[in-house]
């Protein structure tokens, strides 16, 4: 950790000195950001992981600005170009694109006319164009002829000349940053149609004659535009008030000079313009736009994955999944409370294709095979696949479920977004090697039902669906940000030490790829893990590996109660004098009793009396107080269903219950029962103004709607959140 760099970051931001210089040093000791999170509060004052993660990216993007400063530094002075004022520029720029400006006519680059113009010895003609000399510009050219340099007149001298002002205007810091400025205040993004026969199913319609300005333009629209602009369908460019940006160079480069010499000076500023610097900025811009807008999507996506992870889980129920199809018919799959596969079939309720009329003796026996899979296993929840056939799938079930004597199922939609490609996978087939792809996806299916976060875990986020524009976004950019939301999400959630699996584990803090591998073997070797600390026993597990970890991995039942808790095994002694303090018992943990005692527990004065971390004590009695409860446990549950809603059904003024599966930047998609998601436009969400739908409404939500708009030819649904009074 360099101390200028730190200097430079406690300048930035808001957070105490000591805040930021613990969080770092603690970051550069090998602890993890949810470690640090969860486990050391008083150092950081209580930093949440969003603030830590903001600490270190600021100091990474400090470190390489002034790693960049001075290796630019260096470079110029190494040219024996460092002039005093330069240097101060260097010193007093902000920005990496500050720093390229200035560095820009002293880099290294392939010989360029200008450079040419100069060795033929033009540059004293270049500077006598500058001066506004009364002296006649062709005289003063006729100069610099010379043959033996391939300067046969004065055209070709003055043609020289112009290319060196024109560079050097070109690469004017100040008129770069000028143009800079003002595209961005005032500059527009304007688009038209290239080729409509590419354009087939009119996606790009909105577009085809578009602008709005660079300012206000909404990121969805920037990656909706770059996509048109990519797949051929759009011209997309910036449009700018050229003249009013020549009128600034005149101001600027002329002013009140009125020489012979100042038509040329006005053609080589034109020309440096219209060459160099618009194509420059227009490139610049749209690229800062591009990362605006794909910056704010996976931002977007990060937040629907982390609720998608984070939906409470379906615990002690036996589930069959559904995967459903029509021609290769659907797949059952059924697992136990814990996940383990139990049994498999193949029905056939549907027609062979859409259309066709599906074939009664088989649909009886389908229906037969799932009656007996439900009664036979004590089946207490279906979860469908959202796929083809879905709807077709909901209404066979509906009908099956109602012909129940004896007790009450019920179904739930599944998002089975990337189910396939986790059931093709490598992992799947170690799993399941016997089962061909689509009865590994109904087992995906069904346990995705039981604990979103361990079978979603299995799964590229890429493939997920909760997101948009996904695919276009840059790659590492995406994949650091879904790391970094599944490493939240896992270690917010807490896993079962003796059920997780190995891709699971590999997400805790402190563990990696081989850690958790090594686990899951030692496990089946030994048997099921009854304390924290077996597992220092674990090859490869090392002190530091068991500090980061042990607190986010649970045993239940095991031989210490607080291996069921999120306290750390370093706080345990402390966790002892709590329970010390208030006479109970670690047996009576998690009785109502209990919690009530721990209600009343003065944390203030318990910290004060045993010089302990007040944040920490507060944590340990939470956990004390709900022993086993997880993060998850407060998400809300899924959405029942014992009925079935077709598209034909719905009305105008309908108010509905559904379930939110996908935020983007205009609105969210709401599963209301019917084939195809509902839009609740971001309008349509709250009374109030809001900037983005993620301020009222998250992947997993349970919201009550009402039906505004049904178009049966399209299969678009528009609804609101506003009640029709309110609306």
């Amino acid at each position: 950790m360099e101390a200028d760099y730190l200097q430079l970051v406690e300048q930035q931001l808001a957070y105490r000195p000591d805040q930021i210089k613990q969080v770092l040093k603690l970051v550069e000791e090998g602890n993890t950001i949810p470690f640090i999170a969860r486990y050391r509060k008083e150092a950081t004052g209580s930093l949440d992981e969003v603030q830590l993660r903001e600490i270190t990216a600021t100091y990474q993007q400090v470190e390489k600005l002034e790693k960049r400063r001075a290796d630019v530094t260096a470079k110029i002075a190494e040219q024996k170009k460092l002039t005093p004022k330069l240097e101060q520029q260097l010193a007093q720029a902000k920005t990496l694109q500050q720093l390229e400006d200035l560095y820009l006519p002293f880099k290294q680059k392939r010989q360029t006319k200008a450079q040419i113009a100069r060795q033929r010895g033009l540059e004293g003609l270049a500077k006598f164009l500058l001066t506004d000399s009364p002296e006649d510009v062709i005289s003063q050219a006729q100069k610099y002829v010379d043959p033996k340099k391939g300067l046969k007149t004065p055209k070709e001298a003055l043609a020289g000349a112009h290319e060196i002002l024109a560079e050097a205007f070109g690469e004017d810091a100040s008129l770069r940053a000028w143009v800079r400025k003002h595209a961005q205040t005032k500059g527009k993004l304007v688009a038209k149609v290239k080729d409509e026969s590419l354009d087939e199913k009119g996606i790009y319609q909105d577009y085809y004659s578009f602008e709005e300005g660079l300012k206000t333009i909404l990121d969805h629209r920037i990656l909706a535009l770059d996509r048109g602009e990519k797949e051929k369908i759009l011209q997309v460019k910036v449009k700018l008030d050229d003249e009013y940006v020549l009128r600034y160079f005149h101001a600027r480069i002329i002013g009140q000079k009125s020489g012979p010499s100042m038509q040329y000076v006005e053609q080589a500023y034109t020309d440096a313009y219209r060459r160099f610097i618009r194509p420059a900025i227009e490139r610049e811009l749209r690229k800062e736009l591009t990362a605006r807008a794909a910056a704010s999507a996976i931002a977007v996506f990060g937040d629907n994955l982390y609720h998608l992870l984070m939906q409470a889980p379906l615990k002690g129920k036996t589930v069959l999944g559904l995967d459903p199809a029509f021609r290769t018919g659907c797949k059952l799959a059924v697992v136990d409370p814990t996940g383990k596969f139990l049994a498999k079939a193949v029905i056939y309720p549907h027609e062979k294709a859409k259309g066709k009329r599906p074939d009664p003796k088989k649909r009886a026996q389908a229906k037969q095979i799932l009656l007996e899979l439900l009664e036979k296993y004590q089946v207490e929840m279906i979860a469908i696949g959202n796929g083809t056939a879905s709807r077709e799938s909901e209404s066979f079930v509906a009908e099956v479920l109602s012909e129940l004597k004896h007790k009450q199922v019920y179904y739930v939609i599944v998002n089975e977004a990337g189910a396939s490609v986790y059931s093709a996978s490598a992992q799947a087939r170690e799993e399941f090697p016997d089962f061909n792809v689509e009865e590994r996806s109904a087992v995906s299916i069904a346990r995705r039902l039981q604990d979103p976060l361990a079978e979603l875990i299995k799964i590229d986020p890429k493939a997920i669906g909760v997101g948009q524009y996904q695919h276009d976004l840059p790659e590492k950019e995406l994949d650091d940000k879904l790391q970094t939301v599944i490493e939240t999400g896992v270690n917010q959630a807490g896993v079962n030490l003796n059920t997780a699996s190995a891709a699971l584990l590999q997400h805790i803090s402190g563990l990696n790829k081989t850690t958790a591998k090594n686990i899951v073997a030692y496990r089946d070797e030994n048997g099921r893990f009854t304390t924290r600390t077996q597992l220092k026993k674990v090859a490869r597990l090392g002190q530091k590996a068991y500090e980061q970890a042990a607190g986010f991995l649970r045993i239940i039942g095991g031989k210490n109660v607080f291996d069921n808790t999120d306290i750390h095994p370093e706080s345990y002694p402390l966790a002892k004098a709590i329970l010390a303090k208030v006479k109970i018992d670690p047996a009576q943990i998690g009785t109502a009793w209990a919690e009530e005692k721990l209600a009343h527990f003065d944390a203030k004065a318990f910290a004060k009396a045993n010089q302990a971390g007040l944040a920490t004590v507060k944590d340990i009695v939470a956990s004390l107080k709900k022993p086993g409860r997880t993060l998850r446990d407060s998400m809300p549950a899924p959405l029942l269903k014992a009925d079935v809603l077709h598209l034909e059904d719905l009305k105008v003024g309908m108010n509905l219950q559904g379930t939110v599966r996908n935020v983007v930047d205009f609105g969210a998609f709401v599963d209301i029962g019917v084939k195809q998601d509902g839009l609740v436009h971001v309008s349509k969400m709250s009374q109030k103004f809001i900037k983005h739908p993620s301020q009222v409404v998250a992947v997993g939500d349970i919201v009550d709607v009402y039906v505004t708009d049904v178009d049966l030819k399209r299969g678009r649904i528009q609804l609101s959140m506003l009640a029709p009074a309110d609306d």
